[in-house]
């Protein structure tokens, strides 16, 4: 079905703006909301669930290689179980896809093109991400190569100048109130960590075996600085305020200036917004119309990739009639259910797997000595 290959590096590369790009926009504000202080804290602990599920994933595909988890459920719970829960999982990548898109296209509309009509912004990128996708993993991988820079070195270069705006004082009292809050901010959090998961439709198809493992739990731990870094940004920047905006790093853009020239460089965010949102609606639609492939017994995926991308144009309006309900829904809803889908099922997946795998061991050396 899937004849392409990609490197451990361009695995990493897809998969760093794939939880990097709708995390540094809001989660800041998100996190903020429980931990004022100390949100710069969450990233650490979330990143802990980052970990979990990259180990899991991992060792699910060294049990099954060259298996996807639609593939593989079926031989660990059984058909008629498995189909239903590859077609939860399905569901969830789905639905999780029109959010991302409905929350690009919040952006683009409420911050830049206001008098566009939604739909045509959500349409474009759609299309855009459709025809990568068409061309295979190893255009995704070799995208994911080009874009890496542009999406990663324009994030540091704000916040290095923006640190003639920095007040350190923001950051205290460390831990006034336990550690509590920056645990409950890490919740939040931990459902964009969780989508490391998407790396198990990813592994069958990376060449260098030896170098998997290393170059996600890397990629976990970078992940995990990035969010630290700016995160300390936001708050060193906005204080306790951090909490009252919906696109807090867009509004510290809006304080560099130099020499009445070099400023206004929130076009430089949504630049990088738009490179990592690409990257992302990318992955998670490819992960959707293989696993769909696998789900439905097909020999390709190319045909069903137009009629799902209709479905996730039409998912952006159905889950979110609006953007205060979708900011309720990342808060409230989006982290237990992406946490749960993404590492406790596998994990329960990995649980059964490794009993039965034990169980068939132990069945055939006693037929041996029988």
């Amino acid at each position: 079905m899937e004849k392409g290959r990609i490197s451990s590096l361009q695995m990493a590369m897809l998969m760093y703006p794939t939880i990097v790009a709708t995390a540094i926009l809001s989660v800041p504000s998100f996190t903020a909301i429980y931990a004022p202080h100390d949100l710069w804290i969450s990233p650490i602990f979330s990143s802990l669930i980052g970990f979990v599920t990259v180990l899991v994933a991992y060792k699910l595909y060294k049990l099954y290689p060259k298996e996807t988890v639609i593939q593989f459920v079926e031989k660990i719970t059984g058909k008629i179980l498995g189909k239903i829960i590859s077609f939860i999982i399905l569901f969830f990548y789905i639905q999780t896809t029109g959010e991302i898109i409905r929350d690009y296209s919040e952006f683009i509309v409420g911050s830049f093109l206001f008098k566009t009509p939604m739909v045509v912004i959500t349409g474009t990128m759609v299309l855009l991400c459709a025809i990568a996708v068409r061309a295979g993993i190893e255009v995704l991988g070799r995208l994911a190569q080009l874009f890496f820079p542009l999406f990663v070195l324009p994030i540091f270069f704000l916040i290095i100048l923006l640190t003639p705006n920095f007040d350190v004082g923001n950051m205290l009292p460390i831990l006034e109130k336990g550690i509590g809050p920056p645990l409950k901010g890490s919740i939040v959090l931990g459902g964009w960590f969780s989508e490391f998961f998407l790396i198990i439709f990813l592994l069958p198809f990376v060449k260098d075996d030896k170098k998997r493992l290393k170059y996600s739990l890397f990629n976990v731990f970078s992940i995990m600085v990035t969010l630290v870094m700016v995160n300390l940004t936001v708050l060193f920047v906005l204080g306790i305020t951090t909490a009252s905006k919906i696109y807090p790093l867009m509004n510290v853009g809006r304080y560099i200036s130099y020499a009445d020239f070099f400023e206004n460089l929130e076009s430089v965010i949504m630049a990088v917004w738009i490179v990592g949102a690409f990257i992302k609606i990318s992955v998670f639609y490819y992960a959707i119309v293989l696993g769909t492939a696998q789900w439905l017994n097909l020999s390709d995926y190319k045909p069903i990739i137009w009629p799902i991308g209709i479905l996730l144009v039409e998912f952006s309006f159905w889950s979110i009639p609006n953007a205060m309900e979708f900011s309720v829904t990342e808060i409230v809803a989006f982290p237990p259910n992406a946490i749960f889908i993404q590492t406790i099922l596998p994990l329960i997946l990995l649980i059964i797997a490794l009993f039965r795998n034990r169980k068939k061991k132990k069945t055939k050396s006693k037929t041996r000595t029988g």
